[in-house]
């Protein structure tokens, strides 16, 4: 079976090429030949997922060693494939949610002429997720980790002939080159202080090294999750990204790309572990992160931005449950996987309220859409039930263990962590529920663009909805079968390891607590949005909302901190180096050559100058002897 791991990258990445290499005369079949090759690596992932199913829990990790990479004294690189229960997770969910984007994207770009390049960029984004996620150390990790950012640059940037969209894709690739360079310094810090960077001797003898050094490689990896993952404070790219086709936002935001930073600080488990202030920061980050999208979700009404900052907000669930610790390292991975169902199933929610508005994306030209999209509403509506953790559905039984893992790390930080986890489900339960209320309720209020022309709704084609229903599922039944009886928890613990922690509060507490918020949170929504007509133009707002329409000036903060003290920062450098380095080598260099000039003046050709000098310096000789002699 360890033979057929390499094939679950092969396949995607097969599909890649040949797309991108094939050239036009496979435009009529690109879209298939994608689908195909993702669904290959899914039906492999299952394969392999039932022959790990019938070993022991001690037995689950399955190695192939492709090639060493780099093999030099004192350093040696190798392209090794690692598949246990974590990463098995992971392909599980990249290759299936991804196949089902797959072909949502078969009718949602039909009327491309780019088609089958989208398909090899999609293909490509899936063959690097999967290396990322099975490479058995972190410089093969880093691999992975720039191929999906090479990857989510093509993609969010593919309709490049508008300005917006290839602005984002710069910006999303220029952020997130800050937090890989965190990975490739925590790589380096690695390596010096390890001796390698493969997984099973790194993490086995995090105890050999200092505390510091592992607080500063913890830390690295941390902005590189940040990065990744869109957490504060490197969240300013995910907004702007859903410039992109929605399948990419799918893609990316829900079930794949975002959640790489939280498999690499479950992943590093160990070494944050050892280095409890790092795993402090990692807490925060979730924390703030979490409110700050919910609160930019509840201003959006761009409908693919408002989901945008409830991925970042969900995100930021993940990264706090990760920051805990072993207490909370299989409820963050349970969450992510319940995440990628209904957020992807948002997403393509969204993507067909588009397809069938004219690829208008106000939720104020909305409106009653449910009788003219019923299979979208049904769907739609399954996953905005699971994002707010209605019971029963998948998110009740992922965000309630984090809530309960994050009160559970008792004392004061253990109230702050849950009290916000608890605020953040409050705000999750509103803005959610004011995207419903805008799209599907109340009477329409769309009008004739510019040309006259008038939206029609109307259901999306098969190739479009199927994938839907098939996320409603996931976001209905997943979390009951990973939650009840604990079978992820078990599934999970070999790898991540489990502690229950000292709650000062009961599990019932916590979900009587979770639902109070959540009626709270759909009831506010309710008055605003559901009692009385939507307004066409969105009203000024309080201060709160003035803000949070522009991100909680994110960009009007990073603008003025990086962008213009960059450009401080460069004008003062040139003048130093105009005035203190250049000048320093001209004033010399002037010296030399003033100085030269003076002394060209003592060579002028004329033999009674040279005789001159010569009788000058005879005498001068004598008197010196003279005086010598005298004294």
């Amino acid at each position: 079976m360890e033979n057929l791991i390499a094939l679950l990258v092969a396949a995607p990445l097969l599909g890649a090429v040949v797309l991108l290499c094939g050239g036009r005369r496979l435009d009529a079949v690109g879209h298939w030949i994608g689908t195909i090759l993702s669904s290959a690596s899914f039906v492999i992932g299952v394969v392999l997922f039932t022959d790990l199913l019938g070993k022991n829990a001690e037995h689950r990790t399955l190695m192939q060693h492709l090639w060493t990479w780099v093999p030099v004294e004192g350093f040696q690189a190798d392209v090794t494939f690692r598949l246990d229960q974590l990463s098995m997770t992971f392909v599980l969910l990249i290759t299936g949610v991804g196949s089902l984007i797959h072909l949502y994207s078969v009718g949602y770009m039909e009327h491309d002429e780019r088609r089958r390049r989208f398909f090899g960029y999609l293909n490509l984004f899936l063959a690097a997720m999967l290396i990322l996620v099975l490479a058995d150390n972190y410089l093969l990790l880093y691999v992975g980790w720039e191929g999906v950012g090479l990857a989510s640059y093509l993609l969010i940037g593919f309709w490049q002939h508008k300005p917006s969209a290839a602005t984002a894709a710069k910006k999303a690739f220029l952020v997130n080159r800050v937090g890989d360079m965190g990975l490739s310094i925590a790589i380096m810090l690695m390596f010096t202080t390890f001796g390698t960077f493969a997984f099973g001797p790194v993490l086995s003898h995090v105890g050999d090294a200092s505390e510091g050094k592992l607080t500063g490689i913890a830390l690295m990896l941390l902005l590189a999750a940040c990065g990744k993952s869109a957490q504060v404070p490197l969240q300013s790219w995910l907004g702007d990204a859903m410039e992109g086709p929605t399948p990419v936002s799918a893609l990316i935001h829900a079930a794949t790309m975002v959640t790489a930073g939280v498999y690499l600080i479950v992943r590093s488990g160990a070494i944050f572990n050892a280095a409890p202030d790092a795993q402090l920061v990692v807490t925060v980050v979730g924390a703030v992160t979490l409110l700050f999208g919910a609160i930019v979700g509840c201003a959006k009404d761009d409908i693919k931005k408002a989901l945008a900052g409830s991925t970042m907000s969900q995100i930021g669930y993940m990264v706090l449950a990760a920051g805990l610790g072993p207490i909370g390292y299989v409820f963050a991975i349970m969450h992510l996987v319940t995440h990628g169902f209904f957020k992807a199933g948002l997403f393509l929610g969204a993507g067909s309220v588009m397809h069938g508005m004219n690829d208008e994306v106000d939720m104020r030209k909305y409106g009653g859409l449910r009788k003219y999209m019923p299979v979208t509403f049904i769907t739609f509506g399954l996953g905005y039930l699971a994002i707010i953790g209605f019971p029963g559905l998948s998110g009740f039984f992922s965000k309630d263990k984090i809530i309960e893992a994050a009160f559970a790390k008792g004392g004061t930080e253990g109230w702050i962590l849950g009290g916000a986890a608890l605020l953040g489900a409050a705000i999750t339960a509103f803005y959610m529920t004011r995207v419903m209320l805008m799209t599907f309720f109340g009477e329409k209020r769309w009008q004739p663009d510019e040309n006259g022309n008038e939206p029609h709704p109307h259901e999306s084609p098969k190739t479009m909805t199927i994938p839907m229903i098939v996320l409603a599922f996931g976001s209905v039944f997943a979390g009951g079968i990973f939650g009840i009886g604990d079978r992820f928890l078990h599934w999970l613990e070999p790898i991540t390891g489990h502690e229950e922690g000292n709650s000062p509060v009961s599990a019932l507490t916590v979900t009587l607590a979770t639902m109070v918020v959540l009626v709270i949170g759909v009831g506010i929504a309710w008055a605003q949005y559901g009692r009385k007509p939507v307004p066409a133009v969105a009203p000024r707002g309080s201060l709160l909302t003035r803000a949070a329409r522009r991100d909680l000036l994110q960009d009007d903060f990073n603008h003025v901190v990086l962008v213009r003290g960059g450009e401080h920062l460069t004008r003062s450098l040139v003048y130093v180096d105009h005035t203190l380095v250049d000048g320093v080598v001209n004033g010399t260099a002037a010296s030399m050559g003033g100085l030269s000039g003076r002394l060209r003046k003592l060579q002028n050709g004329y033999a009674r100058s040279y005789a001159v000098s010569m009788f000058g310096g005879a005498a001068i000789l004598v008197a010196a002897t003279l005086l010598m002699r005298a004294v």
